[in-house]
């Protein structure tokens, strides 16, 4: 019998199953238009925090119970692109009610291209993380604040070193 539990996220949001992500959207209705998830949260489903119209967040696990985050699981560079409550919703429909169980091949199709972009932001997501998690000493502390930019760097043909170099330059 193979288990997934041990399986951690892997940054890919087609990968996310859809029951799970209806039940982030389901607190997003409650708490928010808007979501990060994070990448260093253990298990195939990351744990998310929901962004508040009067800024705070609020994080939670998996299990969309309240979560009391510990160190810098939910801190830049550790965290994915904003989503809105309109991409949660592209993304469960692109999903289908496919389960877990199902191919982890299995193509989604999405109009417009959709797929693409998203597969685009999450690879400069975990190239953002990866650089940040090897060049923690020198980075400042800050550095996570300006995740945001950094990405619109790379997205303009920067690479990772580049973007962070050039937000370091600019700010610090």
């Amino acid at each position: 019998m193979v288990s997934t539990r041990s399986k951690r996220w892997n940054g890919n949001f087609d990968t996310l199953p859809a029951e799970y992500l209806k039940g982030v959207m389901a607190k997003m209705a409650d708490y928010g238009d808007r979501v990060q998830f994070s990448f260093v949260s253990g298990g195939s489903e990351p744990s998310y925090q929901i962004l508040t119209t009067l800024g705070k967040t609020m994080a939670f696990d998996k299990n969309h119970h309240l979560l009391r985050p510990e160190g810098d699981e939910f801190s830049g560079a550790n965290l994915s692109a904003i989503l809105t409550l309109d991409k949660v919703k592209a993304l469960i429909a692109g999903i289908g009610t496919g389960s877990r169980t199902g191919s982890r091949t299995a193509r989604v199709v999405r109009a417009g291209g959709a797929t693409s972009a998203a597969r685009l932001e999450d690879q400069f997501a975990a190239q953002r993380y990866e650089y940040f998690k090897n060049n923690r000493q020198t980075l400042p502390p800050k550095i996570t604040e300006y995740s945001d930019e950094i990405t619109e760097l790379m997205k303009k043909g920067k690479s990772v070193e580049e973007a962070f170099g050039e937000v370091v330059k600019k700010y610090f």
